[in-house]
């Protein structure tokens, strides 16, 4: 099974642990780092989670790995908070978040460039409003690589 698949797979079975709850899922990834295997998984809820939540969602979801199976090989499972540099993965995202300073990374440059930081304005038209030195931008969804909360100081 490919990382995307995996990563795809677990997505959805999260998706079915925290339905009817006050829990989302914000984003699962499965990466090698250094040369272990890490599966992790971000939870959000109004307020933040805490580790009852993860404690919870992490015993339910190592229950269905070990089931399932997916997973060739060993690897560790981290289910966590996102931070607070979250990132910005689903449509309304970015409009929840209108207001919020952000980083953003493009796959492609505009504006001669593919990293931006600036104000987020929200979603128009499959477009990212962007609030970058002084003028509102338009950066395509299909063309943000990654973007994520930016720190405010």
């Amino acid at each position: 099974m490919s990382r995307r698949t995996i990563e795809a797979t677990v997505a959805e079975w999260v998706e079915e642990i925290v339905a009817g709850s006050d829990l989302e899922l914000i984003d699962v990834e499965y990466v090698k780092e250094h040369e272990s295997w890490i599966l992790r998984v971000f939870l959000d809820k109004p307020g933040g989670i805490d580790l009852d939540d993860c404690q919870s969602v992490s015993q339910i979801l190592d229950q269905k790995l070990d089931e399932e199976d997916p997973i060739p090989g060993s690897y560790s499972l981290e289910v966590s908070s996102p931070g607070l540099e979250r990132p910005l993965k689903k449509e309304a995202d970015f409009q929840r978040f209108a207001g919020r300073s952000v980083e953003i990374r493009t796959y492609r440059g505009i504006h001669g460039r593919k990293r931006f930081t600036g104000m987020l304005e929200g979603l128009q038209d499959q477009n990212v409003l962007l609030k970058w030195e002084g003028e509102t931008i338009e950066i395509p969804l299909e063309l943000i690589a990654k973007a994520n909360l930016a720190m405010e100081l």
